[in-house]
């Protein structure tokens, strides 16, 4: 046998054709249609919020990169980070909360540890968070969107009305839904048109849910329409860059607890929760499909994405609905972050002809 034309490398010896740049790029695609469709919504503010947001990432990520001697802007990681922030920030907010978060993200929780792949928290998420304790008035003041045709400037979402609702409730009614009609929450000319249409079908349907479905709520700029959004969740799965089992348990656990669980504020009992309202609000589709899935912060092991998942769900949970705050999907991946090293420990494969001490001995 000739072996002059062998090459003797170290690990890895299997290679897949994608790049860092190609995923970071095909996922800041997957996300344009939700961020485009919330400035629709929300005005040419959101519009400035997040080019503000792509461009003080990038900026950052440049005086990191060249502090320590690198060029990492062609790689898309920064300005998926950008994206990511902006979209999780309201269409009308100051515009030195998404610089500021932006900085936080890059400089502290991405550079601090070593760059792209050594930070151990989602950056973007992190920078949402320190600025929504940081200033939470500004955080969650919403604006209006288009689709309502309403008068008034800002108004709250539809988390935050159930939440304060409960507060003043007295008698119990059937759920989410009849608690905002019962608010007089706004609803568009289209959500009444199609529920009436599909009334023929779902005798009992309630008004509201076309307008969670499709985006035609206030909330952040990228959060607001869940079908753009799982469109683009479906698009990373197919193409294998979104990882199905912190999805399905992610979304498994949380759909449960939430059925089991979730009717009880409302005094129906359990098994009574309104899983669709809770699927279809706040940033639950954005952080099943976009945040939680980050290949960085998330576990390397198959069962460790499945425990990571779960976990998240059963966090997310717990706020939204036994909480003080409406929404609980930022905190709850963070605080599942916080695991992943461990989880990725004790979930680790045994080596090949790894033998046990006690059968060795």
């Amino acid at each position: 046998m000739n072996t002059d034309s062998l090459i003797i490398t170290t690990s890895p010896h299997i290679h897949h054709r994608d790049t860092t740049a190609s995923i970071m790029w095909r996922v800041s695609a997957a996300l344009a249609p939700a961020a485009l469709w919330g400035v629709y919504q929300f005005g040419l503010s959101s519009l400035t919020v997040l080019l503000v947001s792509i461009a003080s990432c990038l900026l950052f990520e440049y005086f990191a990169g060249r502090a320590t001697g690198r060029f990492t802007l062609n790689d898309g990681s920064a300005f998926l980070t950008g994206l990511l922030v902006g979209m999780n920030m309201p269409g009308t907010i100051p515009l030195f909360i998404p610089v500021i978060a932006s900085a936080f993200a890059i400089l502290v929780v991405k550079w601090t540890f070593g760059g792209l792949g050594r930070n151990w928290m989602n950056p973007a998420l992190a920078g949402r968070v320190f600025v929504f304790f940081s200033w939470t008035g500004d955080m969650t003041t919403w604006p209006v969107p288009r689709a309502l045709r309403l008068d008034a400037v800002t108004m709250s979402t539809p988390l935050s009305s159930i939440k304060t609702g409960l507060l003043e409730l007295t008698e119990p009614v059937s759920g989410p839904m009849a608690l905002l009609r019962d608010l007089r929450f706004p609803v568009s000319d289209l959500d009444m048109n199609l529920t009436a249409s599909f009334r023929g079908i779902f005798p009992g349907l309630e008004n509201g849910y076309f307008d969670l479905f499709l985006g035609n709520i206030p909330g952040c700029i990228g959060e607001a329409s869940a079908l753009l959004l799982l469109a683009g969740g479906i698009y990373l799965m197919l193409v294998k860059i979104v990882n199905w089992e912190i999805v399905a348990s992610y979304a498994a656990s949380f759909i449960v607890l939430v059925f089991v669980f979730a009717g009880l504020p409302f005094g129906v009992g359990l098994f009574a929760g309104d899983v669709l309202f809770h699927i279809l609000s706040g940033g639950f589709m954005l952080g099943l499909l976009f945040m939680a899935t980050d290949m960085v912060s998330s576990p390397l092991t198959k069962k460790g994405m499945l425990i990571y998942g779960a976990g998240i769900g059963f966090l997310t949970f717990l706020i939204r609905i036994f909480g003080s705050f409406p929404e609980g999907v930022s905190l709850a991946i963070i605080l599942m972050n916080i695991f992943v090293p461990m989880i990725n420990r004790y979930t680790q494969p045994k080596l090949f002809g790894e033998v046990r001490q006690e059968a060795a001995t």
